[in-house]
């Protein structure tokens, strides 16, 4: 019999189990105000540990989650092995100087009572706001001075977390969405992740309760009282509904029988026969423990080629979940807790601002800071009537500097997001752009760069020009530049 999950070596160091106990619910019990004692909690979740569920994750908005960890880790003396601390900091979008990235870490130890967090993961809401790479070249700073164990992302696409890696972020783990209904981590984000040795954090495995023999041949519900099942009740929807729901059900339902063990355990068990995770994350229940014994039989079994065939049978009568991992907090649909995020995301700045040209009524235009343009004579973009005009824009960050050298598609999904960022301030979006002119140093980097393009342009399919310029000023693989139209409505 199996005593104790599985453990896997996330990063130099850091070994873990297998299942990572989530420590959500502590921001929903405190959700009316009140809080859970530090030192009753502490036992809960040492009982845990003591069961080799040693590893929990938590996050800067999880209630007290990381101080009730801290009064956990503070009864372990110096030099014991001590249980696996990862927390999450999730800033909104704005300037990332040393001293907010270095408050934000530096709160995150506070809480834990360590020296150092073991992971510590980084979200961020919209690419458009360049911030981001700051924010990660200061937490890696801080990882070299030994404040921070191993770093991790939360909710990055595979572009972006190329574009990290490529612009020498050192990064151990993507947390991410991942079960039989959301299954978007086993495309592009599992390639990357085989190719560059980074691992997946799975959460929403059982996708809030939904996976499990309790709904298997259930009414479809009227309503969900509860925010967590509410969540997953929309990836349901938006992956076919009630009735295709309920085939990958059945057919989970028939392995388990097969196989002795629960239809959650089986929900687990693909996950973690993926090549890229590392973990799933499971709901900790401060107090009980029953659930314990159930979750180990993961590790009892396996899935055969005939598991996987009936598996797929079931999913080919689902729809996939649009986009890529993380695009539910970013674009539609909002797959998240709290729905719909437009509000949210329309409220956060924009990192450029527009300004009306003098002597020139009704014209607008916008400059991103870079060094060349003040020199050569030009704005990033420019607003007359109802078009709007991005000039050939490179991966320059800041004022001079080269994003990812060497990466063409790297370099791309940057420049896409610069671009995006210079038409929002002119009332413009990614939807209206009409003519994309691609620029590239050596014709042979032409399919990441196509990629990237097509990532962000697929569903609008723009005129497209895509040519060999041969070599382009400084350490820049790629240029593009384009065309929007506002639609009157606009």
């Amino acid at each position: 019999m199996q005593a104790h999950p599985e453990r896997t070596l996330l990063a130099p160091g850091l070994e873990i189990s297998r299942l990572v106990c989530g420590l959500w619910q502590v921001a929903d019990i405190e959700k009316d105000g009140s809080t859970i004692d530090s030192e009753q909690g502490a036992d809960a979740l040492q009982a845990y540990a003591q069961a080799g569920f040693d590893t929990f994750d938590m996050a800067d908005h999880y209630g007290s989650a990381e101080i009730i960890s801290g009064h956990l880790l503070k009864r372990f003396p110096a030099g014991a092995t001590k249980p696996r601390a990862f927390t999450k900091w999730c800033p909104e979008p704005g300037p990332m100087t040393r001293d907010v990235v270095r408050r934000g870490v530096e709160e995150r130890l506070q809480r834990l009572q360590v020296e150092k967090v073991d992971l510590l993961q980084f979200h961020w809401w919209t690419f458009e706001h360049p911030a981001w790479l700051d924010a990660l070249h200061e937490m890696q700073a801080m990882k070299e001075e030994g404040l921070i164990g191993a770093l991790g992302l939360t909710n990055f696409d595979a572009a972006h977390l190329g574009l990290a890696l490529s612009d020498g972020i050192e990064i151990a783990s993507n947390q991410v969405s991942f079960s039989l209904i959301d299954r978007r981590a086993a495309g592009d984000l599992s390639a990357l992740c085989k190719r560059t040795g980074v691992k997946l954090l799975a959460y929403g495995t059982l996708c809030g309760g939904f996976l499990s023999e309790k709904w298997l041949g259930q009414p479809e519900p009227a309503s969900i009282p509860d925010w967590s099942r509410s969540k997953y009740k929309r990836f349901i929807d938006t992956a076919g509904g009630w009735e295709p729901y309920q085939a990958v059900l059945h057919a989970a339902s028939d392995i388990a029988k097969k196989h002795g063990v629960s239809l959650s355990n089986v929900a687990s068990r693909w996950v973690l026969e993926h090549e890229a995770v590392a973990a799933t994350i499971i709901g900790a229940r401060l107090g009980e423990s029953e659930h314990r014994d159930d979750n180990l039989n993961v590790f009892r079994f396996a899935l055969d080629a005939e598991d996987h065939a009936a598996l797929d049978a079931a999913f080919a009568q689902t729809r996939p979940i649009p986009g890529d991992c993380g695009d539910e907090y970013r674009k539609p649909p909002f797959l998240t807790a709290s729905g719909d995020l437009s509000h949210h995301l329309d409220a956060i700045p924009s990192v450029y601002k527009a300004e009306a040209v003098p002597g020139r009524p009704g014209r607008r235009r916008v400059s991103s800071g870079s060094i060349w343009e003040p020199i050569a004579g030009y704005s990033r973009s420019v607003r007359v009537g109802n078009r709007v005009f991005v000039s050939g824009t490179t991966a320059t960050h800041g004022m001079n500097r080269c994003v990812a050298p060497g990466d063409a598609g790297a370099q791309a999904t940057y420049i896409l997001d610069k671009i995006a960022a210079s038409l929002s301030p002119l009332g413009a979006k990614v939807d209206d752009v009409v003519r994309t002119r691609v620029y590239l140093r050596d014709a042979s980097k032409w399919e990441p760069v196509s990629r990237a393009h097509g990532r962000v342009f697929g569903d609008i399919l723009p005129a497209n020009t895509l040519i060999e310029a041969g070599n382009l000023i400084g350490d820049y693989e790629v240029e593009i530049e384009l065309e929007a139209v506002i639609d009157e409505a606009h």
